[in-house]
């Protein structure tokens, strides 16, 4: 039996992360999906079997692509066992097969993901034991199907994960420093920054290279997920091959140029190295040149820049260290960069002030437990 009908529209879901709904809804409209709604986290949406594959492929700012199947109310962990096992789950796996479970809980009553987790995964395998005798196997790793389980107060949605892994996990990233820039977060900056591709692009801070590649993959239409070898659907039983083998191969063929600069620097030989790495892994060596370079000394390519950077905000400096870095910053854009824009994304808000120039525009985000501000900085003329 089908997981549904490849030729039907259903309801899926993309997560992302806080404050990037808006962006992941104009991906999602470019791809031609229907009914979107933002969500907090995620944005819904429908589409048929085809969007679903390309949602996975295409989509820079999500993180996992699911598919409800089946939404109950549940005031107490009875009642979540009870609904769970009002999903017929034959339908999605058989005894034979492995699976896992990811929760995400904001409820007063289910306080304890993990315990969520558990009842969930027990309703499920104590309905195979029952009927066959057999319960599959749990495997976090790499499941045949990965189920997500959603409470919001006493409201439940179960859904199928499309991706398997999360879509941050792009495949080329072999390397990273202390403190990495989730990948999907970075090309979200980027396509929040407005960056018209008129102009160079720059990370004079580049630690192991994220923002790079993600900007040399946007510009170039190179789909984020091109490197990946699996996702989810890929197990499930109405897996259209054909239809996933044309997708991949028209995202293959449809890739762009760039004509002016894509750079990144960075004072440490060790990030600079890792860059390196990841860059050739991503088979972007032609397309970013990369130095070794304090910020202070970099001299600018001609014409006019966009400058993204992620500067250092945490406990590795001091913070009078920390200030005398933003504030450098801060001036070798306006010495440097006249006509430029730069962007910068710092959780330290006393650092941010160092800057000394006039914020154009101000975007809150969230990465994990972080706050983290997103300012732009207009570098006009005579600053």
């Amino acid at each position: 039996m089908t997981v549904f009908d490849s030729k039907d529209k259903f309801q899926i879901t993309a997560k992302t992360h806080h404050g990037l709904e808006d962006v992941l809804s104009e991906e999602l409209k470019q791809l031609g999906a229907e009914d979107i709604t933002k969500m907090t986290r995620a944005v819904g949406f429908k589409g048929d079997m085809q969007l679903l594959y390309k949602a996975n492929l295409h989509l820079r700012t999500a993180l996992r692509i699911l598919v409800p199947i089946y939404k109950f109310k549940a005031s107490n962990e009875t009642w979540l066992y009870r609904g769970v096992q009002k999903v017929d789950w034959s339908k999605y796996l058989t005894e034979k097969d492995t699976i896992a479970l990811d929760s995400a809980v904001n409820s007063p009553i289910f306080k304890n993901s993990q315990y969520v987790f558990l009842k969930a995964k027990d309703a499920i395998v104590d309905q195979f034991r029952n009927k066959t005798g057999i319960r599959p196997n749990v495997d976090l790793d790499d499941p045949t199907v990965r189920i997500n389980v959603y409470i919001q107060n006493d409201e439940v949605i179960l859904s199928l994960d499309s991706s398997g892994s999360s879509l941050h996990k792009r495949g080329y990233r072999n390397e990273v420093n202390e403190a990495p820039l989730n990948e999907a977060l970075a090309a979200g900056l980027i396509l929040m920054s407005g960056w018209d591709k008129q102009s160079n692009f720059i990370d004079p801070m580049c630690g192991s290279g994220t923002i790079l590649i993600e900007a040399a993959m946007i510009v170039h239409n190179i789909a984020p997920n091109l490197h990946r070898k699996k996702f989810g659907f890929m197990n499930w039983n109405n897996f259209d091959k054909p239809l996933w083998d044309r997708i991949f191969n028209e995202a293959s063929e449809s890739k762009s140029d760039f004509n002016l600069s894509i750079s990144g620097s960075d004072i440490s030989p060790e990030a600079v190295r890792m860059a390196k790495g990841n860059i050739r892994a991503a088979g972007l060596q032609d397309k970013i040149t990369l130095t070794r370079k304090d910020f202070v000394k970099i001299e600018p390519p001609a014409g006019k820049s966009t400058l993204i950077m992620n500067p250092p905000f945490g406990e590795r400096m001091q913070p009078e260290d920390l200030n005398d870095l933003y504030k450098s910053i801060g001036d070798t854009l306006k010495q440097k960069f006249p006509g430029s824009e730069a962007w910068i994304l710092s959780s330290n808000l006393e650092a941010l002030k160092c800057i000394g120039l006039r914020t154009s525009k101000k975007i809150i985000l969230h990465a994990g437990p972080l706050e983290l501000r997103f300012n732009n900085y207009s570098l006009y003329a005579g600053l």
